[in-house]
């Protein structure tokens, strides 16, 4: 706060980014109370004269305040043509302090990242880890509580409604087509919508599985449903601009190195991914693998799936220049699946941290120095 460094917050519709412009404006004022805030939402039609970077500049210098410092607040910027040459021209002025929100991912690269570089950081915004839904809803942690995360999913606005089903249902379901067609179909001018459906209908059936665009295209023309495979990669690039989904690719852990082929995509949010599909019994392993994969990004980690020899290891973790390995599965009953889940990390031969995720009732301890956590656990602990 108050260098001159752009804050771009980014993240899909409805996870809190306009909130937290709110408690920054809060947080100023409470310390400079005569502050000059100029504030431009771009969903409100009363700034619909701001249209281009022309347009924004001409806006902001015309509330600005030569003798203080001026805070300036862009909601949803990327409905600004060319945003980024008037930031550029503004950040000019010593005593000017920019925050902007966005929900396109594409929004820090182009020319944003060339005409603007050093000049911002990102702050990505998610939706609310188990911890944050424990505490906005009074919950308690218990399997109840997991359940109704894993079936909602962390939307902020989930506890203004009546926590009745199919009042959630519907109104994930109306969020989930506010970003189809306001930040895929209408920004993309796509016309094949039905396919888009298609295919999205299809990556929430299939979340954690590894393809590649060609062996999604062959599987959906077997279902009577033609999509190139180029198609396909177009679209799920802008599902994932608009943080509808999150592309992981594989990485090689003896080679270290990314392949360039086949890739797993996890959902942002799971209440989205249920309502476009329903949730049901079999679905628990998806989303379980969904939401630990959903907690090691939002606790800061850049995640890969792993790839060792002919073995897979669901995620590989870094951050701060420090690794963990994470295997998921629903549950170690069988022998075969403990020597599977367990086997896979301990193939591994570096000393960094390795975890098995699962649901069983019994968890904890080690087996040979790999650590067994309880979903729940996981997600309470781990940050």
């Amino acid at each position: 706060m108050r260098k001159n460094l752009i804050k771009v917050l980014t993240g899909q519709r409805r996870v809190g980014k306009s909130y937290i412009l709110y408690q920054i404006i809060n947080e100023i004022l409470n310390d400079e109370p005569d502050a000059s805030i100029i504030y431009i939402n771009m969903e409100d039609l009363g700034f619909s004269s701001i249209q281009n970077a022309h347009d924004l500049d001409t806006y902001v210098r015309s509330h600005f305040q030569n003798d203080r410092m001026n805070y300036l607040f862009i909601d949803e910027i990327q409905e600004i043509d060319q945003f980024e040459k008037a930031l550029r021209s503004l950040l000019l002025k010593e005593n000017i302090d920019v925050y902007c929100t966005g929900s396109n991912a594409k929004l820090l690269s182009g020319e944003l990242s060339t005409l603007l570089s050093g000049r911002y950081i990102e702050i990505q915004i998610y939706s609310l880890s188990y911890i944050e839904f424990l505490r906005f809803h009074n919950l308690a942690d218990s399997n109840d509580a997991l359940d109704r995360y894993f079936r909602f999913g962390g939307l902020p606005y989930l506890i203004h409604l009546d926590q009745n089903d199919k009042v959630l249902q519907d109104y994930l379901n109306s969020i989930y087509h506010a970003i189809i067609y306001r930040d895929v179909i209408s920004r993309y001018n796509i016309r094949a919508i039905k396919l888009l459906e298609q295919l999205v209908a299809f990556l929430a059936n299939n979340v954690g599985s590894l393809f590649s665009a060609k062996a999604i295209s062959d599987y959906l023309k077997s279902q009577q449903i033609k999509i190139a495979p180029n198609q396909i990669q177009n679209y799920i690039e802008y599902l994932s601009n608009a943080f509808i989904i999150h592309k992981v690719s594989r990485y090689d852990i003896v080679g270290k190195k990314i392949f360039e082929t086949g890739s797993k995509n996890y959902f942002e949010n799971t209440g989205i991914r249920n309502a476009i599909i329903g949730y049901k019994p079999d679905d628990i392993g998806k989303v379980l693998e969904n939401v630990v994969f959903n907690h090691l990004i939002s606790c800061g980690y850049d995640v890969k799936v792993g790839t060792l020899k002919a073995n897979e290891i669901d995620f590989v973790c870094e951050k701060n220049a420090e690794k963990i390995y994470v295997q998921v599965a629903l549950m170690l009953r069988e022998t075969n699946t403990i020597k599977r889940e367990f086997g896979n990390l301990l193939q591994i031969n570096d000393n960094y941290r390795k975890i098995v995720v699962t649901m069983d009732s019994f968890s904890g301890g080690t087996y040979d120095g790999i650590e067994h956590y309880h979903i729940r656990d996981f997600l309470l602990s781990l940050k």
